[in-house]
Protein backbone atom coordinates (compact mmCIF):
# COMPACT_ATOMS: atom_id res chain seq x y z
CA UNK A 1 0.00 0.00 0.00
CA UNK A 2 1.73 3.74 -0.87
CA UNK A 3 -0.20 6.79 -0.99
CA UNK A 4 0.01 10.49 -1.49
CA UNK A 5 -0.70 12.44 1.74
CA UNK A 6 -1.66 15.79 1.22
CA UNK A 7 -3.18 18.32 4.26
CA UNK A 8 -6.25 17.09 6.21
CA UNK A 9 -7.94 19.98 4.66
CA UNK A 10 -10.16 20.66 7.68
CA UNK A 11 -13.40 21.95 7.21
CA UNK A 12 -15.09 19.71 4.45
CA UNK A 13 -16.31 16.21 5.00
CA UNK A 14 -14.53 13.60 3.51
CA UNK A 15 -15.64 10.61 1.11
CA UNK A 16 -13.54 6.79 1.08
CA UNK A 17 -14.58 5.43 -2.46
CA UNK A 18 -12.48 2.05 -3.50
CA UNK A 19 -12.33 1.03 -7.18
CA UNK A 20 -11.79 4.92 -7.90
CA UNK A 21 -9.71 4.34 -10.81
CA UNK A 22 -12.63 4.03 -13.67
CA UNK A 23 -16.31 3.65 -14.27
CA UNK A 24 -18.66 4.36 -10.85
CA UNK A 25 -16.00 4.71 -8.66
CA UNK A 26 -14.38 7.56 -10.91
CA UNK A 27 -17.78 9.14 -11.40
CA UNK A 28 -18.69 9.21 -7.65
CA UNK A 29 -15.37 10.75 -6.98
CA UNK A 30 -15.98 13.41 -9.55
CA UNK A 31 -19.40 13.95 -8.23
CA UNK A 32 -17.95 14.13 -4.38
CA UNK A 33 -15.52 16.85 -5.72
CA UNK A 34 -18.06 19.09 -7.53
CA UNK A 35 -19.65 19.17 -4.05
CA UNK A 36 -16.84 20.10 -2.13
CA UNK A 37 -16.00 17.05 -0.36
CA UNK A 38 -12.55 15.46 0.48
CA UNK A 39 -11.76 12.45 -1.12
CA UNK A 40 -9.89 9.49 -0.39
CA UNK A 41 -9.50 7.22 -3.42
CA UNK A 42 -8.14 3.87 -3.06
CA UNK A 43 -7.30 1.53 -6.16
CA UNK A 44 -4.79 -0.96 -7.41
CA UNK A 45 -3.22 1.52 -10.21
CA UNK A 46 -2.37 3.71 -7.68
CA UNK A 47 -0.48 5.58 -10.27
CA UNK A 48 -2.83 5.98 -12.60
CA UNK A 49 -5.49 7.15 -9.75
CA UNK A 50 -2.91 10.18 -8.94
CA UNK A 51 -2.35 11.06 -12.90
CA UNK A 52 -6.33 11.34 -12.99
CA UNK A 53 -6.63 13.04 -9.47
CA UNK A 54 -3.85 15.46 -10.55
CA UNK A 55 -5.30 15.83 -14.42
CA UNK A 56 -8.64 17.00 -12.32
CA UNK A 57 -7.20 20.77 -10.89
CA UNK A 58 -8.18 19.94 -7.69
CA UNK A 59 -6.51 21.47 -4.57
CA UNK A 60 -4.00 19.53 -2.71
CA UNK A 61 -5.86 19.51 0.19
CA UNK A 62 -8.76 17.97 -1.47
CA UNK A 63 -7.76 14.71 -2.01
CA UNK A 64 -5.61 11.61 -1.39
CA UNK A 65 -4.44 8.32 -3.66
CA UNK A 66 -4.40 5.01 -1.34
CA UNK A 67 -2.85 1.96 -3.31
CA UNK A 68 -4.73 -1.27 -2.32
CA UNK A 69 -6.03 -4.29 -3.57
CA UNK A 70 -9.61 -5.40 -1.67
CA UNK A 71 -8.90 -8.97 -2.05
CA UNK A 72 -6.07 -8.25 0.39
CA UNK A 73 -7.30 -7.30 3.98
CA UNK A 74 -3.99 -5.82 5.13
CA UNK A 75 -3.68 -4.06 2.04
CA UNK A 76 -7.10 -2.40 2.53
CA UNK A 77 -6.79 -2.24 6.38
CA UNK A 78 -3.31 0.29 5.63
CA UNK A 79 -5.41 1.78 3.09
CA UNK A 80 -7.69 3.04 5.77
CA UNK A 81 -5.08 3.55 8.87
CA UNK A 82 -3.59 5.65 6.24
CA UNK A 83 -6.47 7.69 5.57
CA UNK A 84 -7.36 7.94 9.37
CA UNK A 85 -3.70 9.18 9.67
CA UNK A 86 -3.83 12.03 7.14
CA UNK A 87 -7.54 12.76 6.67
CA UNK A 88 -9.38 11.84 9.66
CA UNK A 89 -12.31 10.16 9.44
CA UNK A 90 -14.55 9.66 6.94
CA UNK A 91 -18.46 10.78 6.64
CA UNK A 92 -19.43 8.42 3.68
CA UNK A 93 -17.25 5.31 2.70
CA UNK A 94 -18.24 3.56 -0.72
CA UNK A 95 -17.05 0.02 -0.59
CA UNK A 96 -17.33 0.24 -4.73
CA UNK A 97 -14.48 -1.87 -5.74
CA UNK A 98 -15.76 -5.26 -7.48
CA UNK A 99 -15.53 -7.66 -10.21
CA UNK A 100 -17.91 -9.40 -12.45
CA UNK A 101 -17.05 -12.44 -14.26
CA UNK A 102 -19.18 -15.45 -15.19
CA UNK A 103 -18.51 -19.09 -13.63
CA UNK A 104 -19.98 -22.48 -14.56
CA UNK A 105 -19.64 -24.64 -12.04
CA UNK A 106 -19.04 -27.71 -14.08
CA UNK A 107 -15.89 -26.37 -14.20
CA UNK A 108 -13.39 -27.13 -11.83
CA UNK A 109 -11.02 -24.68 -12.60
CA UNK A 110 -13.67 -21.95 -12.05
CA UNK A 111 -14.41 -23.11 -7.99
CA UNK A 112 -11.42 -20.75 -8.01
CA UNK A 113 -13.22 -17.94 -9.87
CA UNK A 114 -16.04 -18.27 -7.67
CA UNK A 115 -13.59 -17.78 -4.77
CA UNK A 116 -12.46 -14.78 -6.12
CA UNK A 117 -15.27 -13.46 -6.74
CA UNK A 118 -16.94 -13.32 -2.77
CA UNK A 119 -13.25 -12.34 -1.40
CA UNK A 120 -13.69 -9.16 -4.20
CA UNK A 121 -17.05 -8.50 -3.90
CA UNK A 122 -18.08 -10.12 -0.41
CA UNK A 123 -15.00 -10.22 1.87
CA UNK A 124 -13.58 -6.74 0.44
CA UNK A 125 -16.49 -5.01 1.00
CA UNK A 126 -16.33 -6.10 4.77
CA UNK A 127 -12.71 -5.41 4.74
CA UNK A 128 -13.16 -1.56 3.36
CA UNK A 129 -16.27 -0.97 5.96
CA UNK A 130 -14.26 -2.49 9.17
CA UNK A 131 -11.49 0.08 10.24
CA UNK A 132 -14.09 2.68 10.25
CA UNK A 133 -17.20 1.36 12.33
CA UNK A 134 -15.68 1.73 15.79
CA UNK A 135 -14.61 5.18 14.70
CA UNK A 136 -18.71 6.09 13.42
CA UNK A 137 -19.86 4.61 16.08
CA UNK A 138 -18.37 6.28 18.78
CA UNK A 139 -18.80 9.34 17.25
CA UNK A 140 -22.26 8.53 16.44
CA UNK A 141 -22.40 9.92 13.06
CA UNK A 142 -21.27 8.68 9.46
CA UNK A 143 -22.40 6.60 6.14
CA UNK A 144 -21.28 3.08 4.81
CA UNK A 145 -22.30 2.62 1.11
CA UNK A 146 -22.46 -1.13 -0.50
CA UNK A 147 -22.23 -1.44 -4.17
CA UNK A 148 -24.82 -4.49 -4.89
CA UNK A 149 -26.48 -4.53 -8.73
CA UNK A 150 -29.97 -5.93 -9.71
CA UNK A 151 -28.04 -9.19 -9.96
CA UNK A 152 -28.37 -9.68 -6.21
CA UNK A 153 -32.69 -10.28 -6.68
CA UNK A 154 -32.73 -13.52 -8.51
CA UNK A 155 -30.27 -16.28 -9.86
CA UNK A 156 -29.25 -15.74 -13.49
CA UNK A 157 -27.46 -18.34 -15.45
CA UNK A 158 -24.21 -18.26 -16.31
CA UNK A 159 -23.37 -15.51 -13.29
CA UNK A 160 -23.41 -17.96 -10.32
CA UNK A 161 -20.42 -16.44 -8.54
CA UNK A 162 -21.45 -12.82 -9.49
CA UNK A 163 -25.64 -13.23 -8.08
CA UNK A 164 -24.16 -14.84 -5.05
CA UNK A 165 -21.87 -12.24 -4.21
CA UNK A 166 -23.74 -9.08 -4.55
CA UNK A 167 -26.58 -11.25 -2.85
CA UNK A 168 -24.42 -11.21 0.21
CA UNK A 169 -23.99 -7.66 -0.39
CA UNK A 170 -27.29 -7.03 0.27
CA UNK A 171 -27.68 -9.16 3.91
CA UNK A 172 -24.67 -8.13 4.72
CA UNK A 173 -25.22 -4.13 4.59
CA UNK A 174 -28.64 -5.24 5.52
CA UNK A 175 -27.59 -6.76 8.77
CA UNK A 176 -24.85 -4.16 9.33
CA UNK A 177 -27.86 -1.12 9.20
CA UNK A 178 -29.74 -2.86 12.09
CA UNK A 179 -26.82 -3.34 14.20
CA UNK A 180 -25.59 0.44 13.06
CA UNK A 181 -28.91 1.92 13.34
CA UNK A 182 -28.88 2.63 17.43
CA UNK A 183 -25.64 4.70 16.79
CA UNK A 184 -26.88 7.01 14.20
CA UNK A 185 -24.94 4.96 11.40
CA UNK A 186 -26.54 4.86 8.16
CA UNK A 187 -25.94 1.82 5.70
CA UNK A 188 -27.08 2.78 2.19
CA UNK A 189 -27.57 -0.39 -0.29
CA UNK A 190 -26.72 0.94 -4.10
CA UNK A 191 -28.36 -1.61 -6.84
CA UNK A 192 -27.32 -0.32 -10.02
CA UNK A 193 -28.62 -1.04 -13.08
CA UNK A 194 -26.66 -1.30 -16.39
CA UNK A 195 -23.92 1.56 -16.06
CA UNK A 196 -21.55 2.40 -19.19
CA UNK A 197 -18.62 1.27 -17.86
CA UNK A 198 -15.48 -0.89 -19.09
CA UNK A 199 -17.40 -3.83 -16.42
CA UNK A 200 -20.31 -3.54 -18.91
CA UNK A 201 -18.77 -2.69 -22.16
CA UNK A 202 -17.60 -6.38 -22.41
CA UNK A 203 -21.07 -7.72 -22.18
CA UNK A 204 -22.24 -8.99 -25.09
CA UNK A 205 -26.22 -9.12 -24.75
CA UNK A 206 -28.86 -6.70 -24.23
CA UNK A 207 -29.06 -3.88 -21.62
CA UNK A 208 -31.71 -1.95 -21.11
CA UNK A 209 -31.59 1.30 -19.63
CA UNK A 210 -28.11 1.69 -20.20
CA UNK A 211 -27.09 4.47 -18.09
CA UNK A 212 -24.05 7.01 -18.31
CA UNK A 213 -21.79 6.92 -15.16
CA UNK A 214 -22.35 10.36 -14.41
CA UNK A 215 -25.95 10.66 -14.11
CA UNK A 216 -25.61 7.26 -11.94
CA UNK A 217 -23.42 9.46 -9.89
CA UNK A 218 -25.50 12.27 -9.33
CA UNK A 219 -28.40 9.84 -8.22
CA UNK A 220 -26.07 7.82 -5.79
CA UNK A 221 -24.64 11.09 -4.63
CA UNK A 222 -28.83 12.56 -3.58
CA UNK A 223 -29.29 8.84 -2.24
CA UNK A 224 -26.10 8.50 0.16
CA UNK A 225 -26.77 12.32 1.18
CA UNK A 226 -30.96 10.94 1.56
CA UNK A 227 -29.62 7.97 3.90
CA UNK A 228 -31.66 5.61 1.70
CA UNK A 229 -31.82 2.08 2.56
CA UNK A 230 -32.01 0.56 -0.74
CA UNK A 231 -31.64 2.72 -4.21
CA UNK A 232 -31.80 0.95 -7.56
CA UNK A 233 -30.41 2.99 -10.65
CA UNK A 234 -31.96 3.93 -12.91
CA UNK A 235 -35.57 3.63 -11.45
CA UNK A 236 -36.59 1.47 -14.44
CA UNK A 237 -34.41 -1.10 -13.16
CA UNK A 238 -36.28 -0.84 -9.87
CA UNK A 239 -39.56 -1.53 -11.87
CA UNK A 240 -37.77 -5.04 -13.57
CA UNK A 241 -35.94 -5.88 -10.29
CA UNK A 242 -39.45 -6.01 -8.54
CA UNK A 243 -41.28 -8.11 -11.04
CA UNK A 244 -37.76 -10.31 -10.90
CA UNK A 245 -38.29 -10.33 -7.12
CA UNK A 246 -41.37 -11.29 -7.00
CA UNK A 247 -42.24 -13.88 -10.55
CA UNK A 248 -43.21 -17.19 -9.04
CA UNK A 249 -40.37 -19.21 -10.11
CA UNK A 250 -42.07 -21.62 -12.62
CA UNK A 251 -42.37 -18.37 -14.73
CA UNK A 252 -38.83 -16.95 -13.73
CA UNK A 253 -37.32 -20.74 -15.01
CA UNK A 254 -38.71 -20.21 -18.40
CA UNK A 255 -37.78 -16.57 -18.69
CA UNK A 256 -34.14 -17.22 -18.00
CA UNK A 257 -34.11 -20.47 -20.35
CA UNK A 258 -35.15 -18.77 -22.90
CA UNK A 259 -32.25 -16.91 -22.65
CA UNK A 260 -28.39 -17.75 -24.45
CA UNK A 261 -26.04 -16.85 -21.57
CA UNK A 262 -22.42 -17.14 -22.52
CA UNK A 263 -19.34 -16.96 -19.82
CA UNK A 264 -17.74 -13.86 -19.98
CA UNK A 265 -14.12 -13.24 -19.53
CA UNK A 266 -12.39 -12.20 -16.60
CA UNK A 267 -12.22 -8.78 -15.12
CA UNK A 268 -10.01 -7.79 -12.51
CA UNK A 269 -10.85 -5.26 -9.67
CA UNK A 270 -10.50 -1.34 -9.80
Amino acid sequence: MSASTPGRGEGAPLVFITGASSGIGQALALRYAQAGWRLALVARRGALMRTWAMAQGWPASQWAVYEADVRHEAEIAAAAQACLTAQGLPEVVVANAGISVGVDLGLAEDLAVLRDLLDTNVIGLAATFQPFIEGMRARRRGTLVGMASVASVRGLPGHAGYCAAKGAVVQLCETLRGELRPFGVCVVTLAPGYIDTPLTRENDYPMPFLMPPAAFADRAFHAISAGARWRVIPWQMGVVATILRWLPRSWFDVLVGAQRHRKKRRRDPT
